[in-house]
């Protein structure tokens, strides 16, 4: 690829982000921003990786706000043809452009075949970030030829806590006890569940979630998978976010679609999950070999984009605060460490938990989602189970996240904290 066309692009992609920063609003992510740097000090290398449009290459500018850096996005048509053979045309691309330069930010660079190569090499003196949509790509060639040298990070669209403060809407601590100031954070949760997290569809409103998801499917998996089957392939994708917060197997969905060999099934989930357009929940067991092969619980990443596919808030408010709770799970444990390895339980009686939380070898806490409790069945049904899984799992602190009841009560001795769910969240 010739230097001239390298540095046309370099200079349109820069004009581009100084127009974008200038006339868009722009938030700060809830990540600590102080602890992102520090990553670059030492291994020197950071990878944002997370679902496409989620903020990525944003984040990755506002840590390096006050430095001198090099920015090149790969997810640009005009690159078509550029090979690892070009790398170095890059570089002095940018050394001609901007002189010596010690920072560089490179976007979906997984796009260029070897391209952890040179990464490799740069890192050696200069310090860098690389973003990218494919956590499997990403992490297998950074484990090859960069062990121990780089740091992971996964951003994710916007929290609830996000939400608001794009909408500049700032509650404090004495809001809680507001009945004013409760009922305008129910509202605005209501709508975050409608809308989503996807930062773009607060700009381009919701049909931009669907614009994603096409995307993913077809750039990040058909093209990149070379998947065969690709109709069939698509009502899986559709299939898995429509049945969002609910149990699957490879088997039953090899049934389902008329698929012959379950490893294909497997092959496509993993696809999917690698785009970080769904997740997969494992059932919790003290043998791993249950925990393989017990049925999953499948999330999906955006709660927009689930309204988009499948149905409306009201048809299925229940798994939706659902999802909304595994989603803030994900945050806590990506952006503050907070959080343990997340299952869900399931005994013979087909008695359910929705999350246990594991910390080393021990069971810290035991959640329950329903939105509404007003029924005697429902809140007996959610207790019994909730009761059970701690005498199973030997584990005392239990709670139950609703939309609006805050209590605590006595069940057979246990004590059970009943959270509203925007509390929860902006914890």
């Amino acid at each position: 690829m010739e230097i001239e066309k390298i540095k046309k692009i370099i200079s349109d992609q820069k004009e581009d982000i100084e127009t974008f920063f200038k006339n868009e609003k722009i938030i700060k992510r809830d990540v600590d921003l102080k602890v992102l740097r520090k990553f670059l000090s030492h291994p020197n290398v950071l990878v944002i990786s997370g679902v496409r449009r989620s903020g990525k290459s944003v984040l990755a500018l506002q840590i390096l706000e006050k430095e001198k850096y090099g920015y090149l996005n790969f997810d640009d048509e005009r690159l078509a043809g550029f090979t690892s053979s070009d790398f170095n045309k890059v570089l002095e691309t940018f050394y001609e452009l901007e002189g010596n330069l010690n920072y560089f930010i490179f976007d979906e660079i997984q796009n260029i075949k070897n391209w952890e190569l040179f990464i490799n090499r740069l890192r050696r003196t200069k310090k860098v970030i690389v973003t990218g949509s494919n956590a499997h790509l990403l992490s297998g060639e950074l484990a090859t030829h960069l062990t121990g040298r780089h740091i992971n990070f996964t951003l994710y669209p916007f929290s609830f806590n996000e939400f608001l403060k794009y909408r500049g809407e700032e509650f404090k601590d004495r809001d809680f006890y507001s009945t004013k100031k409760i009922a305008q954070i129910k509202k605005s949760l209501n709508d975050y569940i409608a809308i989503g997290g996807f930062p773009e569809t607060y700009k381009f409103r919701k049909a931009i979630v669907g614009d994603v998801f096409e995307d993913i499917l077809i750039k990040d998996i058909l093209v990149r998978y070379k998947v065969k089957n690709q109709s069939v392939f698509k009502e899986l994708a559709n299939y898995s976010v429509s049945n969002f917060s609910q149990e699957i197997s490879y088997s039953k969905l090899s049934h389902i679609f008329g698929i012959k060999d379950v490893h294909t099934v497997k092959n496509y989930i993993s696809y999917l999950t690698s785009t970080y357009l769904i997740f997969v929940l494992n059932r919790f067991s003290f043998k791993l070999k249950q925990q393989v092969i017990a049925p999953k619980k499948i999330y999906c990443i955006d709660t927009g984009l689930i309204n988009h596919l499948a149905f409306q808030f009201s048809e299925n408010s229940g798994n939706l605060i659902e999802n909304v709770v595994y989603l803030n799970f994900l945050h806590r444990q990506s952006y503050f460490a907070k959080m343990g390895k997340i299952y869900y339980w399931q005994d013979y009686s087909q008695r359910e938990v929705d999350f246990v939380v594991k910390k080393g070898r021990n069971i810290t806490q035991l959640i329950q989602v329903c939105r509404d409790l007003k029924k005697s069945q429902t809140k007996e049904r959610e207790i019994k189970s909730l009761l059970a899984a701690s005498q199973d799992l030997m584990c005392d602190n239990l709670a139950v996240i609703t939309w609006d009841e805050e209590k605590e009560e006595k069940f057979k001795g246990k004590k059970i904290k009943f959270i509203p769910l925007w509390k929860w969240l902006l914890e």
